[in-house]
């Protein structure tokens, strides 16, 4: 059975796929078989992994009952599986809204490839509408991720608002494994205070890796290739992150596997 990671944000623009797309990589590197699930109607974890934009079927044909989870599998970069989204999701959200036991879509429509996997990263929108609930009921985890910035901890509080409501008798087994400081300049006061913040608020689930800002990774989204491999340096932040959520995950020797990686990734 694959660890399902729901990774979600309040709004747009706090790195979520981003850190979905890296970690993806980061983990297929620590020898583990990985799928990702783009949620998002936009499709941009499709288009970094490098998919098709013209591929079916789609995440969407998989709500609607018109394609198994099996058949809308497609092949990303560096080997990471991808079940894609065009602006066609956006249609099923509306669709599913009038359907009973809505909430639980997504879960039954994932049961097949289970199995397939070690893990499943679900993308989440940047909402936190049904597309959302349906990633949070579906999955084991939720991780959420949080831009260096003042409202950051206002995004956190709302964001567990829809994980309490997912786990209110929908699927109560849900863990939060944490939240990622991302985008961040830790130069600047603004993103030290932000940190802290979030640090005074959320404690230990506030995870220890911080994820650099830079244009490099708008270079690496154009050119559909991971950061890893564009700049390693700046790879090394989701190296980390990486190992801090397999150890979280309790994935020993995924963790075992990763630490050559780890080790040349050095420490910042």
């Amino acid at each position: 059975m694959a660890e399902k990671i729901a990774v979600l944000s309040q709004k747009g623009g706090t790195g979520k796929t981003t850190a979905v797309r890296h970690l993806a990589d980061a983990f297929r590197r620590a020898g583990l078989e990985v799928l990702v699930v783009d949620l998002d109607p936009q499709g941009n974890l499709s288009d970094y992994f490098d998919v098709d934009p013209e591929a079916e079927p789609t995440i969407r044909d998989v709500l609607v009952g018109q394609a198994k989870a099996k058949s809308a599998v497609h092949a990303g970069g560096e080997g990471v599986d991808v079940i894609p989204a065009n602006l066609s999701l956006a249609e099923a959200e509306v669709a599913l809204a009038g359907k009973m036991g809505r909430e639980l879509t997504l879960r039954r429509a994932l049961k097949p490839v289970d199995g397939d996997y070690d893990v499943i990263f679900l993308d989440c929108p940047p909402n936190l509408g049904l597309l959302t609930v349906n990633a949070l009921v579906a999955g084991d985890h939720a991780l959420l991720s949080a831009e260096a910035q003042y409202f950051a901890l206002q995004g956190v509080e709302q964001a567990l608002e829809v994980i309490e409501l997912a786990r209110d008798g929908l699927n109560p087994d849900l863990e939060w494994l944490g939240v990622v400081f991302t985008i961040a300049d830790m130069r600047t006061v603004h993103s030290r205070d932000a940190r802290q913040t979030l640090k005074e608020h959320v404690g230990d689930k506030l995870l220890d890796t911080v994820v650099r800002q830079s244009i490099a990774y708008a270079e690496s989204a154009e050119r559909a290739v991971s950061i890893l491999d564009h700049r390693p340096d700046l790879g090394a932040d989701y190296v980390q992150l990486a190992d801090e959520l397999l150890r979280r995950l309790g994935l020993t020797d995924a963790r075992r596997r990763l630490a050559p990686l780890l080790e040349g990734a050095g420490a910042r």
